[in-house]
């Protein structure tokens, strides 16, 4: 996710955005280049355990244009004239019982009362989508902290990723502060810092396998959520590093949650099906259901970052000062998607609003649609580069032809023209 990791800590999921928007910053003996209103808290909200390694300095340029601040001060405007609340919606409540409902009636209909091929197929399709669906919509706003302004329902929220087989200790990690603070930088961007069966960044050299790779990725994205379950998590975890970037072992709680996620997992997964089906029978849905949420998950975040219209800029050589500001840095390298659609805003939890997101992840995904407006406007009046796509299908046409230009072309290229705004 999108979803892996965090660290140790009081029973909370720290903040992954600082004061909804600003990248945490690493230490230095040198002034931040980063002005008040992006600076990083991160020092006050974790505990010394959980702060970044050292070894990730990468800064942005100073938002002399007060670009970040005018978006703030504009939908602070639109909470203040509306008196709609940033967290704690009762929409989002509702959203949640609804998603939990079917994750677990379509479980135990699956595993209980399933009597014939074509109902356990179907029971299958539901549970792999309403696992997406925690994903998307209740984990994601816990572990961003944007689901309510109570701690400990953010964290009850965030651990629902433990409950589909991933960590969200390593999802604070990988997503939280690799991704949403470097977006689209290679080094230190793990989404995109990835095996060599796959180059989504151009600035990767490039590998004879990739030449097919808009063909093939798609199956081997279906691997992502059994690579969690039977290897990958706790191979992060013993190596206390994902990718190339150190973080710090799960202690304490951490390693509670963590430990007890996998239990339930396999619990859920294996040891209880295995009551009451042949083993082979189970390992094949495993493999059906597990499959579905891999490709699902994967597909709909590469949306919105590995795509034509995306920026992957670097800093210049020999140096750690990005040229853009952070707010518009996430912008740039961000693509909306399928944003007059209702249905798509509530089944991804408004990931088809990633721009929105990675401005504001503190704010509840409800918003996200309205505060769309504002955003995209107040880009064009700062000449900022919005770009978005019409509908998710435009999306995902233009990730296989990006994958296709990464597994066929050398170079840099430069990203397609902003789509206009319709």
């Amino acid at each position: 996710m999108g979803p892996n990791s965090a660290h140790s800590f009081n029973m909370t999921l720290p903040p992954l955005a600082l004061q909804d928007a600003a990248p945490p910053l690493a230490e230095s003996p040198q002034p931040p280049l980063v002005p008040p209103c992006e600076a990083p808290r991160i020092t006050e909200l974790l505990r010394p355990a959980r702060q970044r390694p050292k070894e990730h300095k990468l800064k942005f340029a100073h938002d002399s244009l007060g670009f970040l601040t005018e978006l703030r001060h504009r939908v602070d405007g639109y909470f203040k004239a509306t008196g709609y609340s940033k967290n704690d919606c009762w929409q989002m409540y509702l959203k949640t019982a609804i998603i939990l409902s079917l994750f677990a009636s379509s479980y135990v209909l699956l595993v209980f009362f399933a009597t014939t091929i074509w109902e356990a197929l179907g029971l299958a399709v539901v549970l792999a989508v309403s696992m997406a669906l925690i994903g998307f919509c209740i984990q994601h706003d816990g572990g961003h902290h944007g689901y309510s302004k109570y701690k400990f329902i953010n964290k009850l929220a965030g651990m629902s990723l433990d409950l589909i087989g991933a960590s969200s200790y390593l999802w604070y990690w990988k997503h939280g502060i690799f991704h949403h603070t470097y977006c689209n930088v290679q080094g230190h961007d793990t989404d995109i810092d990835v095996s060599g069966l796959a180059r989504f960044s151009p600035h990767v050299k490039r590998k004879k396998i990739q030449h097919f790779q808009h063909l093939y990725l798609w199956l081997l994205y279906g691997l992502m959520a059994s690579r969690w379950h039977v290897y990958g998590d706790f191979l992060d975890v013993y190596n206390g590093k994902i990718g190339p970037h150190r973080i710090a072992r799960p202690k304490g709680w951490d390693m509670a949650i963590f430990i007890g996620g996998k239990i339930i997992t396999f619990a859920m997964l294996f040891a209880v099906p295995m009551i009451y089906h042949d083993w082979w029978v189970v390992l094949l849905f495993y493999v059906l259901v597990t499959g579905m949420i891999g490709i699902i998950l994967s597909v709909v975040f590469q949306l919105a970052h590995c795509v034509e219209e995306a920026d992957f800029p670097l800093p210049p050589e020999g140096s750690l000062h990005m040229e853009s500001a952070w707010a518009v840095h996430q912008v740039e390298t961000t693509v909306d998607f399928a944003r007059t659609s209702w249905s798509a805003s509530w089944l991804l939890g408004g990931l088809n609003f990633q721009i929105e997101h990675h401005l504001f992840p503190k704010i509840c995904h409800i918003h996200y649609p309205a505060l769309s407006k504002i955003v995209e406007e107040t880009c064009h009046e700062f000449g900022v580069r919005y770009a978005t796509h019409p509908t998710f299908w435009a999306g995902v046409v233009s990730h296989y032809r990006w994958l296709k230009r990464m597994g066929q072309t050398d170079g840099t290229p430069e990203p397609v023209v902003a789509i206009p705004k319709h």
